[in-house]
């Protein structure tokens, strides 16, 4: 495994790296405010128990590129999140607001990078609270450690690199999953150096690496269902935008394919559409795509919407389990449910 030094920012110098990187310096942090009453479309009575009527969507954060990646710190109580395009992790408190956590975040080369997506994508935390990120610029899964080193988990597969991983869930035995899209790369799907497939990966406790999916055109989000006997990711290939459904077999690997729910309606442009999601204790998938988010039950069935009116790209549970974060365009915002979070 290869380590890699980089900057965490404390508290106590934010206020002088702001002013010699040019940073907002969040002096007076922004208290969270309204976004309005968040349209709520119901199409189907179990929604109900989900999403309260009257739900509040409320801004925490604003001002920043394109956000993606929430997570929720349980040891800080804290959300940390992605601007890609800045190349940083921002961290978002109750009561104190944003400050920088981790820069670079996804491209620590010293030539400058000439795509658009250089930063971190997808975060996640393992069992002992280790922030772990998709590097877009660096093309890796590495693991931030106690000492502010990066560890390098997999950059590597089959003699070739790994195009940019986009986003990645632990199961509940240790085994890493993520998806590999080249969005992060300069050329995206012109690129080059592009990896012979856009791979579901997982990367096992004992550091191996077996690619599970190697048909999808542009794998996105994943999640597991809460007994983990369903692996869900989604697909923005413009000729079939999808949530996907793949049973997880004993060994981890994963069998029989599936439409979960087709969101070619979501699809806005070549590549964006149904992007990342998250599933709640009953099994409801709680997918971000342009315009809000869309609620499916563990059956398929379109549950209803929260529309936003933000280009949405992620979602994380946080607090006590029954918050959601959701990352939109320059924005986050969290929203409180009935519902949470299957593990937390």
């Amino acid at each position: 495994m290869k380590v890699i030094k980089v900057w965490t920012i404390a508290l106590s110098n934010l206020m002088c790296l702001s002013v010699l990187m040019g940073l907002p310096a969040w002096a007076e942090p922004p208290k969270g405010e309204p976004a309005g009453v968040a349209t709520i479309v119901r199409h189907d009575p179990r929604f109900d128990a989900l999403v309260p009527k009257g739900a509040k969507l409320e801004k925490i954060a604003d001002g920043f590129i394109w956000v993606e990646g929430p997570v929720w710190d349980k040891k800080e109580r804290a959300l940390l999140f992605s601007d890609i395009p800045a190349n940083k992790v921002y961290q978002w408190k109750e009561g104190q607001g944003v400050k920088p956590f981790l820069m670079p975040s996804g491209y620590s080369g010293t030539v400058p990078f000439i795509g658009k997506e250089p930063g971190s994508n997808g975060l996640t935390v393992d069992a002992t609270g280790r922030l772990v990120l998709c590097k877009h610029g660096d093309r890796q899964i590495a693991r931030l450690e106690a000492d502010g080193t990066l560890t390098v988990l997999a950059d590597r597969y089959n003699g070739h690199r790994i195009n940019s991983p986009n986003d990645l869930v632990f199961s509940s035995n240790g085994d890493l999953y993520f998806t590999d899209p080249p969005f992060g790369l300069p050329k995206a799907f012109d690129d080059p150096d592009k990896a012979p497939v856009q791979g579901v990966y997982r990367l096992s406790r004992d550091g191996t690496l077996t690619l599970l999916i190697a048909d999808i055109k542009a794998p996105n989000g994943i999640a597991f269902s809460p007994d983990e006997k369903t692996l869900y990711v989604s697909d923005v290939d413009p000729k079939r935008a999808a949530w996907l459904a793949y049973d997880v077999k004993s060994d981890g690997t994963v069998t029989n394919g599936r439409i979960f729910f087709d969101a070619t309606q979501w699809r806005k442009d070549p590549f964006f559409g149904p992007d990342g999601f998250k599933v709640d204790q009953r099994g409801n998938l709680f997918g971000a795509r342009p315009g809000g988010i869309s609620v499916f039950a563990p059956d398929g069935t379109h549950l209803g919407d929260i529309e936003t009116g933000q280009p949405t790209s992620n979602v994380a549970w946080g607090e006590d389990g029954r918050t959601l974060f959701i990352t939109g365009g320059t924005a986050v915002y969290r929203l409180r449910l009935t519902t949470g979070a299957a593990r937390f």
